[in-house]
């Protein structure tokens, strides 16, 4: 078989040569501002640091976007706007997905364009230009919904580059820790007496470095990337490592998070044939979770301070106050039901400063389908909808079939846990669809031990053991 010529992404360009003589050439410029204009001695040498940040990223372009996948695990904006004001908030979330669209162009240029045709991302850019064509919410400006498309397609922004196995690799295995480090680093900074551990919301909620809300949302990609890699690989590690976000969530006191990392890993366990992980040896874990449920409903009324035990003794009501923010937002989308009023627009039918704000401490519609009928109608919705689902399709249909299935299950998952809240908006979102990018880009690795195992004289066969794709 003739050799397959070089392709732009395989074998993509060295620019450290050119590179290194610009950053020369800065250091030259530096000196001879310093004799000739000292006030412009520090712009040579500012080009000359970013240079030499962009060439460090380039060439360890995997090692750069786990540390950001990390960073933005650890929901810093809502730690900065405790420790600096709420004014640190929207400031550090759009950093955060600025980093996310500068490293998905640098991985483009990396590894080359992919024409992701489905991409969820588009949707938002036809509601965006549908709604200067409509007009806009009268609180709403131009600029504003410029802003908020940005931060609606940075979660996807990955999709578009031709990510290598390794990537997805490590931005896989990088998610199971998130929620770990976030309550590490939620210990370290309550015993510094900086910020609290837990809050007081119905009962007492595991709260990491960010919100319970938060952590939550950032333990069901943890659990299902650890389903993923047990059932791959088959060690006990990963199953502990299930256990542990498990009960990270669970201390949240997220309902529908916890529901629905219950309903994946339940069906995930019980019906999903693995090589690597054989019903034998999945039997102990699912009688011990059997086994849990009664003693939690035994001990619910002796712990009524914990937000998970409150709600099992029946004694929890609507804890946050979504009878009182969907109204608004109903009503916003019934005065353009088709087009909507913009991207963004979900940021101003409740006014920060309102006394309904003030009291729920959220504006947020905590549920997507909502929010997205109030920005982009009945028809943006609808688009957004379906390319959500045909991307996911089309991304899984190759995937191994443990993979497949796990992944699909997440996002039907997610479609319900959309109901409830912010997950197509907050930064949990990067984190979501960044890790099922890396899903996504690890079936190159089965679709080339495919390849292989079809060249092997032997009939030796590399397909991963959790199924052909």
């Amino acid at each position: 078989m003739a050799t397959p010529l070089p392709t732009p992404w395989s074998e993509p360009a060295d620019w450290s040569r050119p590179a290194l003589f610009a950053i020369g050439g800065a250091f030259a410029c530096g000196a001879a501002a310093a004799l000739l204009a000292p006030a412009w001695f520090w712009l040579p040498l500012g080009i000359a640091a970013v240079a030499a940040l962009g060439i460090a990223a380039f060439r360890h372009v995997v090692a750069v976007c786990v540390a950001w996948l990390l960073i933005a695990g650890a929901t810093p904006e809502l730690t900065l706007a405790d420790l600096a004001g709420p004014g640190a908030y929207q400031t550090t979330i759009a950093a955060v997905k600025t980093a996310e669209l500068g490293l998905a162009m640098l991985c483009i240029v990396r590894y080359g364009f992919r024409a992701d045709v489905f991409n969820p991302g588009l949707a938002f850019v036809a509601m965006f230009i549908a709604g200067l064509a409509h007009g806009l919410h009268r609180d709403l400006t131009a600029a504003d919904s410029l802003r908020s498309l940005v931060g609606s397609v940075a979660p996807f922004a990955f999709a578009f580059s031709r990510l290598p196995p390794r990537w997805g690799r490590a931005i896989v295995r990088a998610t199971i820790w998130i929620p770990l480090l976030s309550v590490a680093g939620g210990v370290a900074l309550d015993l510094a007496g900086l910020r609290p551990l837990f809050v007081d919301s119905g009962g007492q909620r595991l709260a990491g470095l960010g919100q319970p809300a938060f952590l939550a949302g950032l333990c069901l990609p943890a659990i299902y990337a650890c389903l993923i890699e047990l059932y791959r690989e088959g060690r006990w590690r990963w199953l502990l490592l299930l256990v542990g976000n498990f009960v990270i969530l669970a201390a949240t006191g997220a309902r529908a998070p916890l529901a629905c990392a219950t309903a994946v890993t339940g069906l995930t366990l019980v019906f999903v044939r693995s090589n690597a992980f054989p019903r034998h040896r999945r039997i102990l874990p699912i009688l011990i979770a059997a086994g849990l449920l009664p003693v939690l409903a035994a001990v619910a009324h002796d712990l009524p301070m914990v937000r998970l035990f409150h709600m099992l003794s029946g004694e929890a009501g609507d804890l946050s106050g979504r009878d009182l923010l969907w109204p608004p937002f109903e009503r916003a989308a019934a005065t353009s039901p088709w087009l909507g009023w913009g991207v963004g627009a979900g940021n101003a039918i409740i006014p920060p400063d309102s006394e309904l704000a003030r009291t729920i401490q959220s504006w947020a519609a905590h549920n997507e389908y909502l929010r997205i009928a109030v920005e982009g109608g009945q028809l943006g919705r609808g688009l957004l909808i379906a390319m959500l689902v045909l991307w996911v399709w089309q991304h899984t249909r190759r995937l191994a079939r443990t993979d497949r299935v796990i992944m699909r299950l997440g996002f039907a998952a997610f479609a319900v846990h959309a109901y409830t809240d912010n997950v197509l908006i907050a930064t949990t979102a990067c984190v979501f669809f960044t890790f099922a990018t890396g899903v996504f880009a690890r079936r190159r690795s089965v679709l080339e031990s495919v390849q292989g195992s079809s060249l092997n004289p032997a009939g030796g066969s590399n397909t991963p053991s959790g199924g052909a794709p």
